[in-house]
């Protein structure tokens, strides 16, 4: 869950960014549950997530690990600035705008040193 204190700052972080704002007053609809609001955005983008399947957001975040965890976005990641990574994310074309703060704020959420612990060397 994701604090509307959180989301309200995010807001402006993205002012100028209209399918940011989109994604954060469909998280703050939601109470800051992330996963209903990915599954809203996604039907709304005309992706058919599982509705029964409660991981779906995970699978999601989990399909873009390998750009959320770049080292050169790994900190801003950790400190909650988001709007570097997302406008990568925009030039990659790495999942649909309307999805791209719920994935980022879902590996925040989950720790962001724990999320890209796969991809870390041992």
């Amino acid at each position: 869950m994701v604090d509307l204190h959180i989301i309200e700052e995010l807001k402006v972080q993205f002012a100028d960014i209209p399918e940011a704002i989109v994604s954060l007053e469909t998280i703050a609809d939601c109470e800051g549950d992330l996963e209903d609001a990915a599954m809203t955005l996604a039907i709304r983008v005309g992706q058919q997530p599982d509705i029964n399947n409660s991981e779906w957001l995970d699978g999601l975040a989990k399909k873009c690990r390998v750009a959320i965890c770049q080292s050169e976005f790994r900190n801003d990641m950790v400190s909650g600035n988001f709007k570097t990574l997302f406008q990568h994310f925009v030039l990659l074309k790495v999942c649909p705008k309307l999805l791209i703060l719920p994935v980022l704020l879902y590996a925040h959420e989950y720790g962001v040193n724990r999320f890209c612990q796969p991809l870390d060397p041992l």
